[in-house]
């Protein structure tokens, strides 16, 4: 398939630009891959989709306020620093995003606080830049009282401070995303509580989401694109409860795209899943034989992302075009902050 045959027209008015005010109350387009039905629901409805058995597979990973806004010495300008991820602890090196990138070069100093600082030490791309941290203390709680949370670029507004606590799912537990894995933004404790008391094993893997989620596919031709690497864990318990299900022939329910990359990195030839961590630039577009995942959670998805591309090789592509055609007739809300969708 071609970059081309994944762009589609929506009004921009349907993009969310806030969550709705209680989690579980955004729409659920349900979508049945046997029949080709589409239904309309609440989030707050998905349980009853779910029988005693069945799994479900969240992302944990934690959203970190990345975008910090400093001054330049001597200029007093002000610079923009995007963080990317973290390349040396022990070094305090980061790899980050600078704006304006013509005002910052080698050997400028930013100032964030009288107790954080950064130094650029190298040029990676026309706006990357590798920094060194300056601080005393723990870092993430330097930049929790300094930094902004990273909204993607489509959501034309600044950030605001409850968007440290909505652009986070209530599972949050390992720091080290720049994106949030918004399918999971819908549940809230009960929900889930919920779904343990109906018999459903609910565990998670991680999986920290990179500033590429929002990177645009630039080539025609989809094996010709790169996916960044994302840092990913599946510890043992998430592999017993998963294979478990599997054995007992009950559905796998995955949510969110990250967290589908991040199994499908781990199966082995016995398509089980298996303890693993490292990172992965794994790329899942049509056709793709999908070993753990029967059940898909997810958002809606901008034009041409690769995240769009990987749902259409999950539900089939004809199928899931028909399903956006039929939301944005509906006026759901997109993207990040919008409503949901269950592809069974």
């Amino acid at each position: 398939m071609k970059l081309s045959d994944f762009d589609y027209a929506f009004p921009k008015s349907l993009i969310a630009k806030y969550p709705v005010e209680e989690r579980d109350q955004s729409r659920l387009l349900v979508v049945h891959r046997d029949t080709g039905d589409i239904e309309h629901r609440m989030f707050s409805d998905i349980h009853e989709y779910f029988r005693k058995g069945d799994a479900l597979i969240l992302n944990d990973t934690k959203v970190f306020p990345a975008r910090l806004i400093g001054r330049k010495e001597k200029t007093n300008a002000k610079i923009e620093v995007f963080l990317l991820r973290e390349l040396s602890k022990e070094e305090r090196l980061w790899d980050v995003i600078v704006d304006p990138a013509r005002k910052v070069r080698i050997g400028n100093k930013i100032y964030f606080s009288d107790k954080l600082m950064c130094e650029v030490i190298d040029n990676t791309t026309s706006r990357g830049r590798t920094v060194r941290f300056n601080y005393n203390g723990d870092f993430f709680k330097l930049i929790d009282n300094v930094g902004q949370t990273p909204l993607p670029p489509y959501i034309k507004r600044e950030p605001e401070d409850l968007d440290k606590l909505n652009y986070q799912t209530v599972y949050a537990r390992q720091i080290g995303a720049v994106a949030a894995p918004t399918a999971g933004l819908h549940f809230t404790k009960k929900l889930i509580g919920r779904m343990k008391k109906k018999g459903v094993s609910v565990t998670s893997v991680l999986l920290h989401i990179g500033h590429g989620t929002f990177r645009p596919v630039e080539v025609e031709d989809l094996t010709k694109h790169k996916m960044d690497s994302e840092y990913y864990e599946i510890p043992p318990e998430a592999c017993t409860a998963v294979n478990k299900t599997k054995e007992a022939k009950k559905n796998v329910f995955v949510c969110g795209t990250s967290t589908v990359r991040a199994i499908e990195s781990s199966v082995t030839t016995m398509r089980q899943l298996a303890p693993t961590r490292g990172w992965t630039d794994k790329f899942i577009y049509p056709p793709y034989d999908f070993k753990i995942t029967d059940k898909l959670i997810t958002n809606f998805h901008q034009p041409k992302s690769t995240l769009l591309m990987l749902v259409a090789a999950f539900s089939d592509y004809d199928l899931m075009m028909k399903a956006y055609k039929k939301a944005i007739k509906d006026k759901y809300r997109l993207f990040s902050y919008g409503d949901a969708m269950l592809i069974l």
